[in-house]
């Protein structure tokens, strides 16, 4: 991925190899369809979706695995789904060369939605 920081996730997608732009335009899809009034965005210079003016998920790419960033409200409350991965206080690192949790990504993606229109 070049160092320019990108204007829109399509510029941002674009930099990586292929196969991994087709994991991050399912990983775009997926939020999209969870929470479909969220608005794409970047932040941090990721591809991010925000929800009423804020951040709702993020999610990049390395050589190794995907990044999703739920916060930490989001990794807490699937603790224990996420116990087979590499997560952090507010990310999971999900490896490129296993199958990526799509159906995770969705329902932690709803939640937080979810928190946040109730927060």
């Amino acid at each position: 991925m070049d160092k320019q920081t990108p204007e829109t996730i399509d510029d941002c997608i674009s930099g990586y190899p292929e196969e991994t732009q087709l994991i991050l335009q399912n990983v775009r899809h997926v939020i999209s369809a969870a929470v479909p009034e969220a608005v794409e965005a970047i932040s941090y210079g990721i591809p991010t979706f925000k929800l009423n003016g804020k951040n709702l998920v993020h999610f990049s790419a390395t050589k190794e695995h995907l990044g999703f960033y739920p916060t930490p409200e989001g990794i807490e409350a699937f603790r224990a789904e996420l116990s087979g991965y590499d997560t952090s206080k507010g990310t999971v690192r999900f490896p490129l060369h296993e199958p990526i949790p799509y159906d995770l990504i969705k329902v932690i993606t709803e939640y937080r939605a979810k928190s946040m229109l109730h927060a």
